[in-house]
């Protein structure tokens, strides 16, 4: 799209698609170094898969069930930009099942929520961040010498910039891209595309607490893949209990088009199956994840096109973890660094 000189202007404008973990790290990390770096967000809020859903009486987790940290900056970035307050640990109890069907415990790790719930982490990273919400990007138009122009789809002009990260899924970056008259970067999709899962979720109310030998619960089950005792998470303050569930690819994908009243009660059956349970819940709250977690293993961590100065960060693209996401983010960051310095 570019023509690629020697005397490149430096980046000082960057535009980041989508307000997940990834894109609000980067944001925050670029905005270190002094570049104008402004976030837009289709959603009424930043949260990507950390996404928590309204219930009656408060909220529970959909997406993202927990994080782990083994990246020590991990930590640091989250206590320097979101705050300590904003996330802790979950002292649950973890179990799955084996090959044979029969229950054991997770190994011993730390395993952090946001309190009071999961989308606390990333409005409190959006907080000093320019975030733009409810502006569904559409198309990248070039404007002037190496800039980009974002166009919303109610036709409303932003920028110009002179980078862009994008952190949606790939589907939609794929979109986005064939929408900007830029094929050879939608084709870079193409697989990507393809190894990403659809997962729908349920949550569901019990009046009076179930009695389980475990909080978290990674399922060996036609349907099921994750049961989670969303009550038992720190900061929540239910009157009885809010279970999350989260079917497995094959279900999901199987059922992708099925209403949500239908998937709703097939999964609670199913969880009635797997926990022994006879309670009926009071309330249930189906979701459904065109774009869950990404089955690809050789990933390269980020994306950046230089001839385009479009970059591509997000957890698909660094093992699929929450954890992927900041670390996705970061090295993006720090490769648009390096090329500006």
């Amino acid at each position: 799209m570019f023509n690629q000189t020697d005397e490149m202007p430096v980046i000082r404008r960057i535009a980041i698609v989508g307000s997940g973990l990834a894109g609000l790290t980067a944001a925050h990390l670029l905005k270190e170094q002094n570049l104008t770096v402004t976030v837009f967000e289709k959603s009424r809020g930043p949260g990507g898969r950390m996404a928590t859903k309204r219930v009656p009486g408060g909220s529970a987790d959909i997406g993202a069930q927990y994080f782990t940290a083994r990246s020590p900056a991990f930590i640091r970035f989250l206590n320097q930009h979101a705050g300590e307050a904003s996330f802790g640990v979950w002292q649950g109890r973890f179990g799955y099942q084996n090959s044979a069907g029969a229950w054991e415990s997770f190994p011993d790790e730390k395993r952090y929520v946001g309190i009071p719930r999961m989308t606390a982490v990333t409005r409190a990273l959006s907080e000093s961040v320019d975030v733009r919400v409810q502006t569904r990007i559409e198309r990248l138009v070039p404007s002037g010498q190496q800039e980009w122009t974002l166009q919303d789809t109610d036709g409303e002009n932003h920028g110009p910039f002179d980078a862009v990260i994008v952190t949606a899924p790939p589907a939609q970056a794929q979109d986005l891209f064939s929408n900007s008259q830029l094929p050879g970067l939608a084709e870079e999709l193409r697989e990507p595309v393809r190894q990403v899962q659809p997962c729908w979720a349920t949550a569901a109310y019990f009046p009076k607490p179930l009695e389980q030998p475990y909080e978290g619960m990674r399922c060996k089950d036609d349907v099921l893949y994750w049961i989670a005792n969303n009550s038992s998470k720190p900061g929540r303050e239910d009157t009885g209990q809010w279970w999350v569930l989260h079917a497995n690819p094959e279900w999901s994908r199987r059922h992708e088009n099925s209403s949500p009243g239908e998937v709703a009660e097939e999964m609670i059956r199913a969880f009635q199956r797997v926990t022994g349970s006879d309670a009926q819940p009071d309330d249930r709250v189906p979701h459904r994840w065109l774009y869950a977690k990404s089955t690809a293993t050789d990933t390269p961590g980020f994306c950046w096109f230089d001839d385009h100065r479009i970059g591509l960060a997000g957890d698909w693209l660094s093992g699929g973890r929450v954890e992927g996401a900041f670390l996705s983010a970061s090295g993006l960051a720090a490769r648009i660094l390096a090329d500006d310095t």
